[in-house]
């Protein structure tokens, strides 16, 4: 395997494990990222490359950094944070539509912390 397809099933494997502490469905995050779902698949199997911008995006939705994405730091994410467990066992009871709302909310979130 070369180094740089060893950097892509780096990547890939932290954007699953991320993924699924987050509790999301790769539907979720494909929605979030305005990707199809296939692309999020890719992504997660090392199958296609990820853009910074990309990168950029789920570091913000999984609360991560852009640099443990990449494979820098611990290799594992904190599974005991009790933030991860609460917020993944609140998501998990939220009816689909009620799901895509509270993700809209939080992208409007986002999108006023960035605004001068």
């Amino acid at each position: 395997m070369s180094t740089s397809e060893e950097k892509r099933q780096i990547i890939a494997s932290r954007i699953r494990e991320a993924r699924r502490l987050a509790g999301l469905s790769q539907g979720q995050v494909a929605k979030m990222l305005d990707l199809q779902r296939p692309s999020v698949t890719e992504m997660e199997s090392g199958k296609r490359a990820v853009a910074a911008e990309e990168l950029a995006k789920l570091a913000e939705v999984f609360d991560v950094s852009v640099a443990w994405l990449l494979g820098e730091g611990a290799t594992k994410l904190d599974a005991q944070d009790d933030r991860l467990h609460l917020a993944a066992r609140e998501l998990q009871k939220l009816k689909s539509k009620d799901l895509d709302r509270l993700l809209t909310i939080l992208a409007s979130m986002r999108d006023q912390e960035k605004k001068p």
